[in-house]
């Protein structure tokens, strides 16, 4: 299934600056009950019981205002005149919204499908003023709720603002509308006639996750440590003379450098890390990290250097080596893996190739290097069954649809690798996973599939039209020919015969 596609932001989006009186959402946000239940949680319980905790002891365990919350704060907003809230629920969800039937919401006999799910209707009315809706629930249940909103009164002009999520979209209920932006191309296949025209609240599976407590907790087979690992070669510059360096310690280990010379030289240099803190809320045995990112530049090209990275406090690696490209005009090798999604075998033919081909030059993943891109314990295993493979070669990756999840962006992707930052202006194409860069004769567009094609079509032509390269390579995770599921979008767009004044063939 795809999970990406044009964002249709269509019909109605009536934001309004927020100013303290109007805001709808003045309490603390979901997000701050669920980090301190979780601390508070780990604090009181081993990890053998969080794993079989259920609804009825979460609601134990809450305080009366963190109930409150939870069911008030997921999703607010202010309607002018009094409005019909529907809510339509996944039939297949077990257990109901804590708070759903307590707010006064009442199920109807109406239904709502699409093609993979069909949903209950519940619905409430309310006067003008704010409405606030609760969590999707404890579990982590993909297909979250969605709502539209009708005026009660025939005639009357329904305006809704302000409302929290900021960023919220609008369209029409009606047969061949989208619910989720993650997956545009579920629409809706029933629709009942009575709720047809109404405001359609879009909405992503990700906010699934916002209070996942109930099988939820996970643990890392490889916790970090204060000594450095998951080492990884990257490149944010010119592979002639640069070169990215990330790497991993426990949340104890304050900052981090890295030691370097020219191989066979005395010459040291050291340069200091940048430090991203990473916090997985979910995973037991080692909840916060800390992720170091350097930049070693002005380089010579073609010559080999050893490095350290460490700290004083935190150990030092042993001596790895890089080697950076030379300015001749000799060939070159790289070796792509697609679809590794943290396997033990992948790691292993990694390992292998590197043996069999020492040579090569660099490394690509053309998407999915994992198989959920927001859980760090699934990152921790790629590294660790790739060994030291990547310490020596750089790695160039794009994003698949399982490293950018349920529609929340792939921030644990950014925070991995250090890449650069020349992709398409454009807001709906994220920072360093759209990206080009050039290997002696050979230019490389690294595509996020994930995002919109038609926010990176101009950006592709313009690489390619002022390309002088020999040789031309484009990565994406969607393949346009598969027997797997028809991606005709790529191949109108991208495929032979598409804009040919500028090659994209």
């Amino acid at each position: 299934m795809k999970f990406s596609g044009p964002f249709l932001f269509l019909l109605l989006v009536l934001f309004s600056a927020f100013t303290d009186r109007d805001k709808p959402q003045s309490k603390p946000g979901v997000k701050v009950v669920m980090d301190g239940v979780v601390t508070r949680l780990y604090k009181t319980y081993q990890p053998q019981q969080l794993d079989t905790i259920q609804q009825d002891f979460v609601l134990s365990f809450l305080t009366n205002q963190e109930k409150k919350i939870l069911a008030t704060q997921y999703w607010t907003f202010r309607t002018n005149v009094p409005v019909v809230v529907s809510l339509m629920r996944d039939q297949a969800q077990k257990v109901l919204p804590f708070w759903l039937k307590d707010s006064g919401f009442r199920k109807t006999e109406l239904i709502v499908k699409n093609e993979e799910y069909t949903y209950e209707v519940w619905q409430r009315t309310y006067e003008a003023g704010v409405v606030s809706l609760g969590i999707n629930g404890f579990d982590k249940h993909r297909p979250v709720y969605f709502i539209s909103v009708k005026a009660q009164r025939p005639g009357d002009a329904l305006r809704i603002s302000p409302i929290f999520p900021a960023h919220q979209t609008f369209t029409t209920f009606q047969k061949g509308a989208f619910t989720y932006h993650d997956w545009s191309d579920l629409t809706l296949s029933e629709v009942p006639e009575s709720l047809r025209g109404q405001t359609l609240f879009q909405t992503i599976r990700g906010r699934a996750r916002e209070a996942h407590l109930v099988g939820a907790f996970r643990r890392t087979k490889f916790p970090a440590t204060t000594q450095p690992d998951q080492i990884l070669l990257t490149w944010s510059g010119n592979p002639a003379t640069t070169q990215d360096i990330q790497w991993r310690t426990t949340a104890s280990v304050p900052n981090g450098s890295i030691k370097y010379w020219q191989k066979g030289s005395r010459d040291t240099l050291v340069k200091a890390a940048t430090l991203n803190k990473m916090e997985d809320r979910l995973l037991q045995n080692d909840r916060y990290a800390h992720r170091f990112t350097t930049q070693l530049t002005g380089l010579k090209p073609g010559k080999t250097y050893d490095y350290q990275i460490g700290s004083p406090k935190g150990g030092w690696s042993s001596v790895a080596s890089f080697q950076t490209q030379s300015t001749t005009n000799e060939g070159f090798s790289f070796i792509w893996f697609g679809d590794t999604h943290k396997s033990p075998v992948f790691g292993e033919m990694a390992q292998q190739t590197l043996t069999r081909h020492p040579n090569i030059a660099f490394y690509s993943i053309a998407g999915d290097l994992v198989s959920t891109g927001l859980h760090r314990d699934e990152w921790d295993e790629l590294w660790q069954y790739s060994g030291t493979t990547f310490q020596s070669k750089p790695l160039l990756p794009i994003p698949g649809n399982h490293d950018s999840q349920d529609g929340l962006g792939a921030w644990m992707y950014q925070q991995m690798f250090s890449l650069p930052h020349n992709g398409p202006k454009h807001p709906e194409v994220p920072d360093e996973q759209t990206y080009a860069f050039r290997y002696k004769n050979a230019l490389f567009l690294m595509i996020d599939a994930t995002a919109p094609i038609e926010a990176q079509t101009a950006w592709i032509q313009q690489q390619l039209a002022q390309s002088k390269d020999d040789w031309k390579f484009m990565f994406f995770h969607f393949p346009p020919y598969t027997f797997e599921e028809d991606y005709a979008d790529i191949r109108k767009a991208w495929g032979p015969g598409a804009h040919s004044s500028t090659n994209i063939t």
